[in-house]
């Protein structure tokens, strides 16, 4: 179970570099999408920067009396293409932008799902799951909005300035004086929005984290009338998300505000400075009114860049955040590693697995699970691991599914180091019931095909025979059919467990490793499970943990672990009179007599 309560990924953030460069990553495969935005966008703003020099060649025409209704016909049918050729690209882009958010969602889950269990244990996946959900929204805007934007934005600006410059130098030094007064003051803030961006996107992770835990063990948190703690917790992670939120929202506020402050502040100054000019008579009034639409015209561009900046900043705290993700350690993808069967070696038959002087433990510091643990189990029978608590029994499970790598020695499986197993091949071959026997959401019909797919209807209907399950199914309302509720949460403690026996079984499995799968079942159930377990050890390679012994009891060998060593090996009669630790264990469940 994932008992992290606080994400504890790699929280370095990318540089600028390395933001550019997952960007384009993200946006290379749709490069001609943008692109065709992009022209667009180019198209729209050139139609935007005629329509002041048409302006001033209808005052002019006013002037000496000459027609104007060329001209109007002009501006009309500029002003028209110029919108639809707008729309179509902004069309263009938003299609793109979701594109982008699909794709980097795919390839998250994708990594999500291979990621190595070590990580997965140390990772909130609450958190893990607002990164798929929330951050990747924020790819939308700046992975094509703000790439065109900045683009388009920036040709425009030339543009305009070229344009104005045409028209009077002195005037585009009054305008390009305030303009960059203030633009320094817009760059200050960037990074304040960078930084309150992401310490919100953090922040909207706590609070998956938050509910991801109440709604993991929400029949405890009722029971325990744990409700109002639990709601401030979730509140209390809200109010830092909101926070943030409006410090963040205060920024761009403030450098969204800037763009028409300047050109606010340019028109005062250029008007002051032209009408002295055109008072002067160094320049006609048309020319005074054309720059002063350049002037206007400027509030698109300069704002287009602005928002880009600021969306750039929205979604560099984005990337950063999910190329966390990325950075974690994940299986190879059965592609990647190739998932077919190994020349010369045997894929039918039960497995036989060897333990060689295995030490293991969960991470640097933490005391060893495993120490020289040693033992060897043949292909066929039924071998038992018993012990204490915490004496590494399960651990054995984990490291033959390689769920985690040892510290020191060897894992078998059928000879060969599992390391050097596909792991798609490896786990293809085992089945596997876990401790808490989980069930997932959908239809019980979903839950037992899970690891079988492909299993045909009579497959299905002999392994709920075989489990005592085809009661259960004639009383469901719709049969296989029916929902399970979240994580089975309509079924009870036993019929989850038999439910995830029977998964495991209808994947006909060389191995079959059993965690105590039988602790929540009535003395009738495990009693048929019992001998259901002994008919599949017949031809299959069969390893169970169990702390009630009546289970293990005819197994054909029974390992006794205690402190993460291996101190006996025998059979129920042997260990019995032999090994101390297992004697009282049988005499405290009245399998033999105290000694």
């Amino acid at each position: 179970m994932n008992t992290a309560s606080a994400p504890t990924t790699d929280e370095t953030s990318l540089s600028a570099r390395e933001t550019v460069k997952a960007l384009g990553a993200y946006v290379r495969p749709h490069r001609w999408a943008v692109a065709l935005g992009l022209l667009c966008a180019l198209a729209g703003a050139a139609g935007g920067l005629a329509q002041p020099l048409a302006t001033k060649a209808l005052m002019d025409r006013l002037a000496t009396g000459e027609t104007i209704a060329a001209i109007l016909i002009a501006l009309t049918a500029l002003v028209l293409l110029g919108t639809a050729v707008e729309a179509f690209g902004a069309y263009v882009l938003e299609r793109t932008a979701e594109s982008v958010v699909l794709a980097a969602r795919r390839t998250l889950v994708g990594r999500l799902l291979r990621l190595r269990i070590a990580e997965w244990e140390r990772v909130a996946p609450g958190d893990l799951m607002s990164r798929v959900t929330s951050d990747t929204t924020l790819l939308r805007a700046v992975s094509t909005q703000a790439v065109v934007s900045a683009a388009s934005g920036a040709v425009t600006l030339v543009a305009a300035i070229v344009m104005m410059a045409f028209l009077d130098v002195v005037l585009l030094g009054v305008t390009l004086g305030v303009v960059v007064l203030v633009g320094g003051a817009v760059a200050l803030m960037m990074p304040r929005i960078a930084r309150a961006t992401e310490r919100a996107q953090e922040a909207v992770g706590e609070i998956s984290v938050a509910l991801e835990r109440v709604f993991g063990a929400f029949r405890t948190v009722k029971a325990s009338g744990a409700e109002e703690r639990e709601a401030a917790r979730v509140e209390a992670a809200a109010q830092r998300a909101w926070r943030h939120g409006v410090k963040s929202a205060k920024w761009e506020c403030l450098a969204g505000s800037a763009d028409e402050l300047a050109v606010q502040l340019a028109f005062l100054a250029v008007l002051a400075v032209g009408g002295a000019r055109v008072a002067s008579g160094e320049i006609p009034v048309s020319t005074l009114i054309a720059f002063l639409l350049y002037l206007f015209y400027l509030i698109e561009p300069v704002s287009k860049l602005v928002d880009a900046v600021s969306s750039y900043q929205e979604g560099a705290a984005a990337l950063s955040r999910i190329a966390q993700v990325e950075r974690l350690a994940a299986e190879p993808a059965a592609r990647q590693e190739g998932a077919l069967p190994r020349q010369g070696t045997a894929v039918q038959g039960p497995a036989s697995v060897c333990f060689e002087d295995v030490s293991f433990r969960y991470g640097r510091g933490l005391p060893y699970t495993h120490q020289q643990v040693s033992f060897e189990v043949p292909g066929t029978g039924m071998t038992a691991f018993v012990g204490p608590s915490g004496a590494g029994k399960s651990t054995v499970f984990a490291l033959i599914e390689r769920f985690h790598e040892t510290t020191g020695g060897r894992v078998l499986v059928d000879g060969t180091d599992v390391r050097d197993w596909p792991l798609a091949e490896l786990r293809s071959a085992i089945g596997y019931v876990e401790q808490d026997a989980p069930v997932l959401a959908g239809t019980l019909r979903e839950n037992l095909l899970f690891a079988a797919p492909g299993a045909s209807d009579d497959s299905v209907r002999e392994v709920l025979a075989r489990t005592k399950l085809d009661t259960l199914v004639e009383r469901l309302p719709h049969g296989l059919d029916t929902p399970v509720g979240h994580r089975g949460s309509k079924l009870s403690g036993g019929e989850r467990q038999r439910i995830a026996i029977a998964r495991a079984l209808l994947r006909k499995p060389r191995l079959l490793l059993l965690d105590e799968a039988t602790s929540q079942l009535d003395a009738v159930n495990e009693l048929a499970l019992r001998e259901v377990i002994a008919e599949v050890a017949r031809a299959t390679t069969v390893l169970v943990v169990a702390h009630r012994l009546s289970t293990v009891t005819g197994a054909d060998r029974i390992v006794v672990m205690d402190a993460g060593r291996v101190r006996a090996v025998g059979t129920h009669e042997e260990l019995v009179t032999e090994d101390p630790l297992y004697a009282q264990l049988a005499a405290t469940q009245l399998l033999a007599p105290a000694r």
